[in-house]
């Protein structure tokens, strides 16, 4: 993949800060990251905050704390505090203005003059004729008097004088590719001097940060020629271009703006682990060379190959990304994984550390995210009120009084077991030869429910174990009461 090995590899993620860090924007910045760990390169990031209207501080800190909670760290940038910040546009207006006069001396570049009512109507002719609108070049061959002459009275902009030619280059993902740039028109490249717009200022980052490797979305491709052009008339050396798959829904429409607008953040605080996070987005367009799923980062760093990702779109799947993040959960020893759910809990949860260990090694199997264990595990801290209804198995029982008997029965067997030996697996050699007698369904539904107070839940030796033995006859004897009301 790499030409020359001896060329340090130096990639970039330039995301604007505009808007929260999104799955997409995550991704990018992955598969830069890797790249740059694979060949010993260097990751830069460079926060594109020209647009001052739409710019925010608070999207800006929203994306360096989404990249760092994904362990993606950045080996440049102006020293902060012993840290490294990211480079910012904002910042490098004099380098932009020293570029944008060099083509305006070189006759490179112009100043247009143009109305938006010159333009639009530019635009309908065009159209008229049958031909894609572009813009008509107008102001192109203003003579310096009259441009002296209008600034006086109007505002301008800058044009980039775009050579007719075809512009044709070697993605590294989708082999090569050629525009015609004569249906691109001379674009705008600056609001002013000191104002420059994205495909000027991304050409002069890219070679003043000496950039040799751009991996972006596939929405970036119809920008790639007129960057193309931009750096050959600067006289920069041409980067080379991967242009990754887009995200799709399952159905392989564009992907909702629920998903694409959806901060990193917020994954985070719904419970979800950087490290599930971090394999799902490897796998939105990218394949190992096996059939394995679950990859550690170590892993992915080791066969990470721009070779290996498709053309075609990615799909986002959100059962799949629930289902990776239950197997990381998983995989956590339980009293590790309790000290990530402090914040997922209430705080009198975790006053009693031992229940709260008990119910979490009980559910930890069910969690699909973090933040899952408050509603699968409330009944073990609190009870909650139910219909006594919930007690009867069948409608045989619909009076209770049968229930109310077989509970009876398995406080009388229940109360024989010392609490040392006060564990799922002793109660169920206790239990289930009662069941062969009094019917499996007539003594442990009502069992569990009384437990639970829910519709579903675990099985009710696994509760038991969790609640102990106080608890559970405590609730047991709630149950028969309830019945006999």
């Amino acid at each position: 993949m790499i030409d020359n090995p001896k060329i340090s590899v130096r990639v970039r993620i330039a995301p604007s800060p505009t808007g929260f860090l999104h799955v997409g924007t995550a991704r990018t910045a992955l598969f830069n990251w890797l790249f740059a760990k694979q060949h010993n390169g260097k990751f830069i990031l460079r926060v594109e905050d020209t647009d001052i209207e739409r710019s925010e501080k608070n999207f800006e800190n929203d994306i360096i704390s989404g990249l760092k909670w994904l362990g993606i760290e950045w080996d440049e940038g102006p020293d902060v505090g012993g840290d490294y910040g990211p480079y910012r546009q904002s910042e490098r207006p004099e380098i932009y203005e020293k570029y944008l006069e060099k083509l305006l001396a070189e006759n490179k570049a112009y100043y247009c003059f143009c109305s938006k009512e010159d333009l639009e109507e530019d635009r309908k002719a065009m159209l008229a004729q049958g031909l894609a609108p572009k813009y008509s070049g107008r102001c192109r061959n203003l003579t310096p008097e009259k441009i002296n002459e209008l600034s006086e009275t109007k505002t301008s902009i800058i044009r980039f004088k775009t050579p007719e030619t075809v512009v044709e280059f070697n993605d590294l993902i989708r082999g090569k590719i050629k525009f015609d740039s004569s249906l691109i028109g001379d674009i705008v490249i600056a609001k002013n001097l000191k104002s420059p717009l994205f495909n000027f200022a991304v050409v002069v980052d890219d070679f003043e940060m000496k950039i040799n490797y751009v991996i972006r979305g596939e929405d970036h491709l119809s920008n790639t020629p007129k960057q193309i052009l931009l750096q050959k008339a600067m006289g920069f050396d041409e980067v080379k271009y991967a242009h990754l798959p887009l995200i799709l829904a399952p159905d392989r429409s564009k992907l909702s703006k629920r998903f694409l607008e959806t901060s990193l953040n917020d994954y985070k605080d719904q419970g979800y682990l950087p490290e599930a996070i971090v394999n799902f987005l490897i796998l939105l367009g990218w394949h190992p060379k096996g059939d394995k799923e679950i990859l550690e980062i170590k892993e992915i760093t080791e066969e990470f190959n721009l070779k290996n990702i498709q053309k075609a779109g990615a799909i986002f799947n959100a059962e799949k990304l629930d289902w990776l993040n239950s197997q990381y959960i998983k995989k956590i020893p339980t009293e590790k994984l309790a000290e990530y759910l402090k914040n997922f809990v209430p705080a009198e949860w975790l006053e009693n550390k031992e229940l709260f260990l008990r119910a979490l090694k009980t559910q930890k199997e069910r969690m699909k995210k973090l933040a899952d264990f408050r509603e699968l595990a409330n009944f073990f801290f609190e009870l909650p009120d139910y219909d006594k209804k919930l007690l009867f198995w069948g409608p045989e029982t619909e009076n209770g009084n049968k229930a109310a008997d077989n509970l009876k029965i398995l406080n009388e067997e229940i109360g024989k077991i010392f609490k040392v030996d006060f564990n799922s697996e002793n109660l169920e050699k206790l239990i289930m030869p009662l069941t062969e007698v009094y019917g499996r369904g007539e003594l442990l539904w009502p069992l569990r429910a009384a437990l639970s107070g829910q519709k579903a839940s675990p099985g009710p030796f696994e509760i038991m174990e969790v609640l102990g033995k106080e608890e559970t006859i405590k609730r047991i004897n709630a149950a028969i009461a309830k019945l006999k009301q």
